[in-house]
């Protein structure tokens, strides 16, 4: 089996509001597989359980009825948040190093990867010496550096200048092709979701359902202003509205 399989029957937040409990409905019956060595953006409006969604995936919420089948259940999963989450006490190197500081050859693996993300220069420095472009590259290097074979993104590249998140989605996909493990990019953005991924998955509202799996076939590199790119937002926007309005 070369896929990822996923399977939520149910997903529920306990809520409190005016002292009384209730119970909000995060997923129900919510079942995709990836293949290995897909990229796959999952894209819809804030609060549907996009982060939910990756934090089941990578182990960290069990708390749902349902199972996540990898297909090599001693792969290494690394999840990259939405804010770098650098030791400030480690270097550079000594961040991208961490997940893999029991390898012989970790310094050699951190070396590569700064050459990678260009910091080669900056890798005895510390993050709160670094710009909040530069320690997103860290972060990245580092969730590479385990060589992944699942690699979980929530929205890595947000609320940074444009002209950054453009130079990070490029680093991103250079790194990617190396070993093309499987990644899952959830996004609220849809231009995002389009220069990178394979497939787009889009996500309704609570309780959140499948609108649309999308192929996405445009050859890379990705221009957001060419014809095609805006001839498929076009398309994309206008079919998960009709969706939304059949649903």
């Amino acid at each position: 089996m070369n896929e990822l399989n996923i399977e939520i029957k149910k997903k529920v937040f306990p809520l409190k509001t005016q002292n009384k409990q209730s119970i909000n409905l995060i997923f129900k019956n919510l079942n995709f597989t990836i293949k290995r060595g897909q990229f796959v953006s999952f894209f819809g409006p804030s609060g549907c359980g996009k982060t939910t969604l990756l934090n089941i995936i990578s182990g960290l919420d069990k708390n749902f009825d349902g199972w996540v089948k990898k297909y090599n259940q001693a792969s290494h999963t690394s999840y990259m948040f939405q804010n770098p989450r650098l030791f400030p006490w480690l270097t550079a190197i000594e961040n991208i190093k961490y997940p893999i500081k029991k390898k012989k050859n970790s310094e050699k693996i951190a070396n590569n990867l700064l050459k990678k993300i260009g910091l080669e220069k900056y890798k005895n420095q510390y993050p709160n010496r670094l710009s909040g472009g530069m320690q997103r590259r860290i972060s990245m290097a580092r969730a590479f550096a385990p060589n992944p074979n699942i690699l979980l993104l929530d929205e890595p590249f947000i609320s940074i200048d444009k002209k950054i998140s453009n130079s990070l989605r490029k680093l991103l996909i250079q790194l990617w092709r190396r070993n093309k493990p499987i990644i899952i990019f959830v996004t609220h953005d849809l231009d995002e979701a389009i220069e990178l991924a394979d497939r787009i998955i889009f996500l309704s509202n609570l309780p959140s359902k499948i609108l649309l799996d999308y192929k996405v076939n445009l050859s890379r590199p990705r221009n957001q202003n060419s014809k095609n790119f805006i001839s498929l937002k076009r398309l994309l926007s206008s079919t998960t509205k009709t969706v939304k309005t059949k649903k």
